[in-house]
């Protein structure tokens, strides 16, 4: 079934276009073909059919436009030239015989460009003639309109420009001489073979003398106008029109000041050197307002990079105009270079950007709200079914008021930024540059100086600002072109018919009423203008109340209509105001509307004035669109055309670019407040590359830029990102700091991160460049990517290089990167933190059970960790010991980064040194006796425990078991953390597996045996489900409870884990099986065999009283190389070995202790001195602190694995656990351990 238009029209306005974009872009580039109401599209053919005797004007003014784009086009063969001679090749001496073939290529390739300067050359000829035969024909005394129309004027005053500039080209570019003189040179050698060569032999001769000769075409210019009569009239109308201009700020656009600015010195040059009284100038034009004109804009812009001095060019032409060198007083103004510092000091407090930026930016911002509160009214407006006329008149005007001001707004600040251009070009850096940014051949071009060097920070930040209150301006007002269009055209209409329906009524009624000549202009202005249907293009019923009011002050009712004149009538109308004013009269003193001896009253001479200004205004105001783009183009930024000849360079470094110069210091400064703009620069890119396409037309400047753009495009991703990284970096790393220690500081608010705004630039997924639609924020979030990978790759890299304390360190970096992260997901759409760690850490496989961090703590363990740590029972803490000599760990070397990036079984190894141990021993030691003392005590034993042929053999089996007690206590410190999760885990699972905590750690079922809350929840939720007659799909949920039977069976499972210890111990003892023969050989008697035994315990008894004895006596002690684990390692396999009690009994140091108890009993009852035993109360101390540590370990290893029969558990090989497992040559040990939950 179709459906109605209407509904599908509503349904389609329910749509939004529109995204959370933020706007920190310019309006890109426009890419038009279309001409602008300025341009008229009909060339002003319809005038004749106002009868104004005009054909002939109307004529001129066509020719003239049409030369003016043409001229155009060939200024921009002329600036966009560059030489032939240096792309070609040079034969070596091999190739000499090819010599013809090479100047006929070369002479085919320069034709081509010399062809184009011969058609400047003709160009020029027919412009300079037009020129003077229209300036001619307005100077004969028998035409009976004296004087051209404004829009005459202005099209003499292009054309002129137009030949300016080229001349100055031709001056400038140095390639054309150069290429001309070798396409002469292979000429000479092509054309000998040729015939009839003469009449291209004086076209070259001709076009030589038109290239050799400084401001030819200015020197033709004047021939011609002078050739049959003077032109000093209408060319001191051309200036005093121009100084009026100037002084009174006609000029609605900066390039139409510019263009007066440009050619007011030739004119006067031209005005000057007449045949005629060359005086006569001054009278109508003081020449002191010449000179302030030429002093308050010392330096005009012509091209991108090229500048006019007005001075300059009056002291260059004096020399081909002789009557002109007379003028002394022009002659003396200085050149820019000629200025003294005092008034150069001056001059450029007026041109830099940075002196005006604070006037400049509260006008943008006060114009901004002004615009929007108009455009929000006029919405309004159109929201309203029935509005007050007045009020609808008011809102409609005050938006075409807006509109005017933002023009002039937009003009003011975009000639700023090309007169400061001109200026830095005409004053190079001079001063030293800094050391760093030379070439390596130690100096720099001139393209540097003007703009590289001549920029500073303060001076880039202005220009950034301004560039950005162009582009946002000129956005606003373009986005909303369509909203006012209506409003603007009403506007005008009304404006119009105001003036001729109204005002030129009331002027022909009283003030023209008995001029009848005046009389019939006001009509005939009235006749091509006025709008009479808009008088009744409303009800009777509305207007009866106006028309018969009373008051004869409110004039005519008229209805406003979106119906803006022509330019033709805009023409005529000027022409008409202009006819009336001055009354036909070129000669007349006064200017425009100088009022010297006219018959009209000053008041409706000042209405004529208002009208004639505005209506100049209005043609710009209906070339909407075409004005803000011509407006807002900055292009002119990027070129340097003359600067790449000068300087003999194909390109510069983009480090030379102005607009990438710009983004760079946005980048640089860290300055929030630039942050947002920084994309606006880039669209300089935009504005140069439509320029390349479709003003200067060469596809080669296209692709330069686009080539530069793709190169700046990345570094600015680049760097944009490594500024993002480094701000969230430095934000997550402050949120972290302990806020006590922020609060003791004195300047904690140096650790506090100022906020950056880079909200906006993560928004952006739409950045227009060059025709191109870039999405930023998918770029960034791909980079952003990357670094976090690569700065959990730095941390790692890092952590392996260097010890295991320096896993405090990686945490802690770990913990500001994830926190980094967590900060920027909320902006940017990234990949997940856990996901990025598993693959840094190679754990990305389901069947990884092993990781990159996991592997180097194991090795650093088994290579740093066991042999150079050592353990201090009573601070539970293991330390690197200053004291002993470390074992050589081969590391990689610490990598560097950016700041941004920073925030086998030791039991085998031990049974060969054990058993030299053993034979070492005597084959017969007895108890220590009681009469000796601790003096002969320690003489026997130093006497029976003859191992000092064998000290590195002792010091190696020390260090073993320290490493094997090492172990065994971390895996303890690592069982309280595990326990700790585990409970949690308990805590957090119980609830929902039905599951309570049991007496001696076991774990029970609840009292209801069957199901599982979660199995009995999903159950009954799926029966509830299911039973619904509108449940569609019952299998899924019927699998949802399957699932989560399966879900309670496997954390079930996981409740039964055992402990690490039980694990680590369980797999000791399973390797001292393998040595239980030679370490606790059973007794052959089948007695406890006192004197021959040779057991691990007896060796370890005499590693300790060895060790004790060492470690008190002067350092480094034993004691701090080893520290507490040779315990630790030594009552654990003693334990495990079944022989505690023999230990306890036999142990040489205890024997000591004994003796001592009984020797200083002794002594006290028989009331001797007790300190007989004085020299040994050191070791006395330390053997009882090992007793103490002894009786330690033993206690808890008793408590941790007694050695009744119990079920035992350990890990097989692959991983897997091993449950109820006997060890069966476990003859004096244990023969299981407990299993948790059991």
């Amino acid at each position: 079934m179709a459906v109605p238009v209407e509904e599908a029209i509503a349904a389609l306005s329910t749509f939004s276009l529109e995204d959370d974009q933020p706007e920190v872009q310019g309006p890109a580039v426009w890419i038009s073909t279309e001409r602008g109401a300025t341009q008229s599209p009909i060339e002003y053919t319809d005038v004749s059919a106002y009868r104004l005797s005009l054909s002939e004007d109307t004529k001129a003014l066509n020719q003239l436009n049409s030369l003016i784009q043409e001229g155009k086009e060939m200024a921009s063969v002329l600036y966009t030239y560059r030489s032939c001679v240096k792309a070609l090749p040079q034969l070596p001496d091999s190739m000499k015989q090819s010599q013809a073939d090479l100047y006929l290529e070369t002479y085919q390739v320069l034709d081509l460009e010399m062809s184009r300067l011969r058609e400047i050359q003709r160009w020029q000829a027919s412009a300079a003639s037009k020129l003077a035969a229209d300036m001619q024909r307005f100077s004969r005394p028998e035409r009976r309109i004296n004087g051209p129309t404004i829009t005459h004027l202005w099209s003499m005053l292009k054309l002129l420009d137009v030949l300016v500039q080229l001349d100055h080209l031709k001056n400038a570019k140095a390639s054309i001489p150069n290429d001309f003189s070798w396409y002469k040179r292979t000429f000479t050698q092509v054309s000998v073979h040729w015939q009839d060569t003469d009449s291209m032999r004086e076209e070259l001769d001709d076009l030589q003398i038109f290239l050799s000769t400084r401001w030819a075409i200015l020197l033709n210019l004047h021939v011609e106008m002078f050739r049959v009569n003077n032109v000093e009239d209408i060319l001191q109308v051309l200036i005093v029109f121009a100084v009026e201009s100037l002084e009174l700020d006609f000029a609605l656009l900066f390039p139409e000041r510019h263009i007066l600015l440009r050619v007011l010195p030739v004119l006067v040059v031209l005005a000057t050197s007449s045949e005629k009284d060359s005086e006569s100038l001054y009278k109508r034009v003081k020449i002191n307002r010449l000179i302030n004109i030429f002093k308050n804009d010392p330096v005009i812009p012509a091209f991108p990079d090229l500048h006019l001095s007005p001075a300059a060019i009056l002291k260059e032409l004096a020399m081909y105009f002789q009557k002109f060198s007379t003028q002394t007083r022009l002659l003396t103004l200085p050149s820019p270079h000629e200025l003294p510092p005092r008034e150069a000091q001056d001059y450029q407090r007026h041109y830099l950007i940075i002196n005006h930026i604070g006037a400049i930016r509260s006008e943008h911002d006060d114009f901004t709200v002004r615009f929007a509160l108009s455009l929000n009214q006029l919405l309004l407006l159109k929201s309203s079914d029935s509005a007050d006329v007045e009020w609808c008149k008011e809102v409609k005007g005050n938006m075409y008021d807006m509109v005017v001001e933002g023009f002039q707004l937009l003009s003011r600040w975009t000639a700023r930024i090309w007169e400061q251009c001109a200026w830095k070009f005409s004053r190079p850096c001079k001063v030293s540059v800094p050391m760093e940014s030379y070439e390596a051949s130690g100096s720099f071009s001139d393209y540097e100086k003007v703009v590289r060097y001549n920029y500073s920070a303060e001076e880039r930040k202005g220009l950034v600002e301004l560039v950005s209150y162009i582009k946002s301006i000129g956005s606003m007002m373009q986005r909303c072109d369509t909203l006012v269009a209506d409003a603007l055209w009403e506007t005008i209409h009304a404006e119009v018919q105001d003036f001729v329906q109204n005002t030129l009524a009331t002027m022909l009624r009283t003030t023209f009423r008995k001029k009848k000549d005046l009389s019939r202009i006001l009509s005939d202005m009235r006749t091509l203008s006025a709008d009479w249907m808009a008088n009744t293009s409303r009800p009777e019923s509305d207007l009866q109340p106006l028309q018969h009011g009373g008051e004869e002050s409110r004039g005519t009712f008229f209805h406003p209509r979106p119906v803006a004149p022509t330019s033709a009538q805009v023409h005529c109308l000027q022409f008409l105001i202009y006819e009336v004013v001055s009354g036909g009269n070129l000669r007349k003193p006064g200017g425009l509307f100088g009022n010297s001896g006219s018959e009209i009253p000053v008041n409706d001479l000042k209405q004529l004035e208002t009208f004639f200004y505005k209506l100049s205004f209005f043609l710009h105001v209906l070339d909407y669109t075409v004005t803000v783009a011509t407006l807002t183009d900055l292009g002119f930024l990027w070129f340097r055309e003359f600067y790449l000849e000068s300087s003999r360079v194909i390109q510069f470094p983009i480090e030379c670019s102005l607009p990438w110069m710009l983004v760079d210091h946005v980048l640089d400064s860290q300055n929030a407040g630039l942050l947002e703009s920084i994309l606006m620069p880039f669209d300089i890119y935009n504005d140069s590359a439509q320029q390349a396409l479709v003003v200067l037309k060469q596809r080669f400047l296209y692709d330069e830029i686009e080539a530069e753009v793709d190169h700046c495009f990345d570094i600015f991703v680049s760097k944009l990102c490594d500024n993002i990284f480094t701000y969230y970096k430095s934000w997550a790393a402050s949120e972290l700091l302990d806020p006590s220690f922020l609060f003791a500081l004195d300047n904690g608010e140096k650790y506090s991160i100022q906020p950056m705004r880079f909200t906006a630039l993560l928004k952006m997924t739409r950045v227009k460049l060059l025709g191109r639609t870039i999405d930023l924020r998918s770029l960034i979030a791909e980079r952003m990517n990357k670094v976090f990978r690569e700065n959990l790759e730095f941390l790692f890299d890092r952590f392996e290089s260097q010890d295991l304390c320096c896993i405090v360190e990686l945490e802690k970096l770990l913990d500001v990167l994830k926190h980094a992260h967590e900060l920027l997901s909320k902006d940017l759409l990234m990949d997940a933190f856990n996901l990025m760690l598993s693959e840094m850490q190679e754990n990305i496989s389901l069947v990884s059970y092993s990781s990159r961090l996991a592997s180097q703590i194991w090795m650093e363990m088994r290579n740093d960790f066991l042999p150079n740590f050592i353990l201090c029972n009573t601070t539970q803490r293991f330390v690197r010991s200053s004291k002993v000599p470390s074992v050589p760990v081969q590391r990689p070397s610490v990598p560097s980064a950016k700041p941004n990036f920073y925030c086998g079984t030791q039991i085998a190894t031990l049974e060969p040194m054990i058993t030299g141990l053993q034979e070492a021993l005597p084959k017969s030691i007895g108890l220590l006796p009681f009469d000796g003392g601790v003096t002969g005590c320690m003489r026997l034993v130093r006497e029976n425990l003859n191992w000092a042929s064998k000290p590195e053999l002792k010091c190696e089996v020390l260090r073993g078991i320290k490493e094997i007690g090492s172990v065994l206590y971390w895996m303890g410190l690592l069982d309280i953390v595990l326990r700790e999760l585990d409970t949690t885990h308990f805590m957090q699972t119980a609830p929902w597996l039905g599951l309570i905590p049991g007496v001696d750690g076991q774990i029970l079922q609840g009292q209801d045996c069957g199901d599982s809350p979660v199995v009995t929840l999903f159950k009954s939720a799926t029966a509830a489900i299911v039973s619904n007659p509108g449940c569609l799909d019952p299998t899924s949920f019927h699998t949802l409870s399957k699932q989560a039977e399966a879900a309670d069976l496997l954390c079930k499972a996981n409740m039964n884990t055992g402990s690490v210890l039980e694990y680590a111990l369980a797999f000791t003892s399973a390797a001292l099986d393998k040595y239980c023969s030679k370490w606790s050989a059973a007794p052959k008697t089948g007695f406890l065999d006192i004197t021959t035994s040779k057991d691990f315990y007896r060796i370890f008894s005499g590693l300790q009283i060895g060790h004790l004895e060492e470690s008190v006596q002067l350092p480094p002690n034993n004691h701090e190389i080893l520290g507490d684990s040779v315990a630790w390692g030594g009552c654990t396999i003693i334990y495990l070995l079944g022989q505690q009690l023999h230990f306890e009994l036999f142990d040489f140091s205890y024997q000591v202790l004994n003796v001592a108890e009984v020797e200083v009993a002794a002594l006290i009852q028989t009331h001797k001195n007790p300190h007989l035993a004085q020299g040994w109360e050191c070791l006395l101390e330390a053997m009882k602190k090992a007793r103490r540590l002894n009786n330690h370990v033993f206690s808890m290893l008793k408590a941790r694995c007694p050695l009744e029969d119990k079920v035992a558990c350990a890990i097989k090989q692959s991983g897997a656990p091993l449950h109820r497992i006997k060890f069966e040559n476990t003859v004096s040990a244990f023969e299981t351990l407990p299993q948790k939950g059991v």
